[in-house]
């Protein structure tokens, strides 16, 4: 039997288990990426294991999240992450250089090779044939230090493609039918493969599109096939040479395969609050709409800005509509300028914001309040955008520009003329915004700089043999990390200070959670289906380890949350019944017999609540039963 593509890249760097379904495998990383986000926690975390020298073929450490410096905060974090890079031998992508996923796509990302990043939409890189999955930060550490990066192995699914996208239906349509079809949960466990004729019909920044936003089906990584378009992309980036030819097998297996036409495909929209509630844009047409939103690591090629600058050309935004354009990449921001797009964007009314995350991490551009926002980012989720009772619906570049113009929702198709635009046989290459670390023998020179902001982080401690507390926040389905830990403006710059973030915590459903927290000394949280969904911010739960957060029980989790769980000594409990989750309330008095005792050999465990008595379960590898006995990860790995 054959190899999928996903089994050839695994195979290639197994260090420990068995490519079966299922079971825990540790696999061998190439390269790392971090973000300024999620980064200052990870260098912490690099420090804290005593690590000299990164033993990855390439780490780079971007900062395009915390670029507003209101304070100084975020600035305080831009020069600390500078300077451990620079030690430990990590490249250093400065602030205004783009988006991390954006720039590695273009100047490092490489077929068959195998990225792990503190970001959840890491399988960007999945669209030339890189195996890149979103894992935690302090799983990035590791993989820094050299250690294997486990998981689960998982499933399966191909997605077969034919035919070829019909004028001004565009990649993001591809991605949201997909979310239509499989929903939240559907990638779940699982790795998914695109394949069929109509593949050959997407450009590399189509590809992108769609594998980025496999992080909304929950899936462990997207992946195109690296063929003869990724070795053009590559060879226009100046770097045929990491290209290589990588397709599934003729009878490779697969749990599960789909096929989508992408000639029957029409222009979709997710509606609010979530990736998977998806409309045709014909049946939302005529919906006034306020803002629009146009960039993200998910759209903010050079192919989507040059199309959305050609529909603009000669016209003006709706007056009623505020319109952003944020280029993914100094290189993109550049081509645009001298190809005189960017011309074309402003004349129309456009907003050009820096090269970075920017609104869809809620830095700046908040809609007004009610109002209805259109975005071409990856998540809507309830006051992500900065404005809590604000509309947003997710869509494609070409969507977003015709609606701009007519101040409603808009069929892009309604316009008279496609623009038709072909990418460059070469960009334009200019890396003096990634700098390189010091050599080995300069390391010891280099002083860490850390401002006051910057705090230790908390350490978990082995589960007790008996835990006894309170029930001090009950939740329900498809919570996600927004939700546990928002970003924003106004939250995001304490992300490298536990105890100032823990103010904020689950504070998007329940304003007195971190005060109940606090004054309970800890307890736990029951929560619904695919509990923590959504970016791979371990402060989800390095905060609620802050509070006293001892388990969490919850119908299902999503999978890198359960691994940020575990990682900081937090027990991920699941209901052996779905049903008992309503047996709990709020200040329900609980107590486990033998967690501890469980976590190490297993058995069985109950939840005793007054009368009641619930079963849980918690499969766990032999692996995280250790990490768990330990405490979390970091005391693991240490041997503490």
């Amino acid at each position: 039997m054959g190899y999928t593509i996903a089994e050839k890249i695994l195979k290639s760097h197994l260090l420990d288990g068995e490519l079966v379904r299922g079971g825990e495998i540790g696999i061998r990383i190439d390269q790392t990426l971090t973000q300024d986000a999620t980064g200052t926690a990870v260098y912490l975390q690099l420090e804290a294991m005593d690590i000299d020298r990164v033993k990855t073929e390439l780490s780079v450490a971007y900062i395009d999240h915390n670029t507003l410096q209101a304070g100084f905060e975020n600035a305080d974090d831009h020069r600390y992450i500078a300077s451990v890079a620079k030690k430990h031998g990590v490249r250093f992508s400065r602030p205004g250089n783009g988006i991390c996923h954006q720039i590695h796509l273009e100047r490092f990302g490489v077929p068959g090779k195998t990225l792990i990043g503190s970001d959840s939409h890491t399988p960007t890189a999945g669209g030339i044939g890189m195996l890149g999955i979103g894992a935690g930060g302090l799983d990035v550490a590791v993989a820094m230090g050299g250690g294997a990066y486990y998981i689960t192995m998982p499933k399966m699914i191909r997605i077969n493609l034919s035919g070829a996208l019909p004028d001004l239906v565009a990649a993001k349509d591809v991605i949201l039918a997909v979310l239509s079809l499989l929903g939240v949960k559907g990638g779940v466990g699982a790795i998914i493969e695109y394949g069929g004729e109509g593949v050959k019909t997407l450009s590399v920044p189509e590809r992108t599109t769609i594998t980025n936003m496999g992080a909304e089906l929950g899936a462990t990584t997207s992946l195109f096939p690296s063929d003869e378009v990724t070795r053009q992309f590559l060879a226009a980036q100046g770097r045929e040479e990491a290209f290589s030819p990588i397709f599934a097998d003729p009878d490779a297996s697969y749990d599960a395969v789909y096929e989508i036409d992408l000639s029957a495909l029409t222009p979709l929209a997710a509606c609010p609050h979530s990736p998977n509630n998806v409309r045709t844009v014909s049946e939302l047409s005529g919906m006034k709409i306020n803002q629009v939103c146009i960039g993200s690591c998910t759209n903010s090629s050079l192919r989507d800005l040059l199309t959305v600058a050609a529909i603009l050309k000669g016209k003006t935004v709706h007056p009623d509509v505020s319109l952003s354009v944020s280029p993914g990449s100094k290189q993109v921001y550049t081509m645009l300028a001298e190809c005189g797009a960017l011309a074309d964007l402003i004349d129309a009314g456009a907003r050009i914001l820096e090269c970075a995350c920017g609104p869809c991490i809620g830095m700046g551009f908040s809609p007004n309040s009610g109002g209805v926002s259109l975005r071409t980012f990856n998540r809507n989720f309830e006051a992500r955008s900065g404005t809590k009772d604000a509309s947003v619906y997710l869509v494609s570049p070409e969507t977003a520009a015709a609606s701009a113009l007519y101040g409603v929702f808009t069929d892009p198709r309604v316009l008279k003329d496609a623009p038709t635009v072909t990418l460059p046989d070469r960009f334009k290459i200019n890396d003096n915004m990634i700098d390189m670390p010091a050599p080995p023998e300069k390391a010891g020179e280099i002083e860490i700089l850390r401002g006051p902001n910057i705090k230790p982080i908390p350490r978990g401690k082995a589960p007790d043999e008996t835990l006894a507390c309170e029930v001090i926040l009950k939740v329900g389905d498809n919570i996600t990390t927004d939700h546990i830990m928002p970003a924003g403006a106004k939250i995001l710059p304490f992300r490298s200070n536990v105890p100032k973030l823990s103010e904020f915590c689950f504070t998007v459903c329940d304003a007195d959670f971190p005060e109940r927290a606090r004054a309970k000394g800890g307890g736990i949280i029951v929560g619904g289906q695919n509990y923590g969904q959504g970016s791979s911010r371990e402060h989800a739960a390095l905060v609620p380890l802050y509070l006293g957060v001892r388990a969490v029980v919850a119908k299902s989790f999503a999978r890198i949350h359960r691994a940020n769980l575990i990682n900081f000594g937090i027990v991920p409990l699941e209901f052996e019944n779905a049903e008992d989750y309503a047996a709990l309330s709020l200040g329900d008095e609980i107590k486990i017999d033998g967690l501890l005792s469980a976590v190490k050999n297993g058995g069985e465990l109950y939840i005793e609540s007054g009368e009641r008595k619930i079963s849980l379960s918690l499969s766990l590898t032999e692996r995280q039963r250790k990490i768990l006995a330990a405490g979390g990860l970091l005391n693991y790995t240490k041997g503490v």
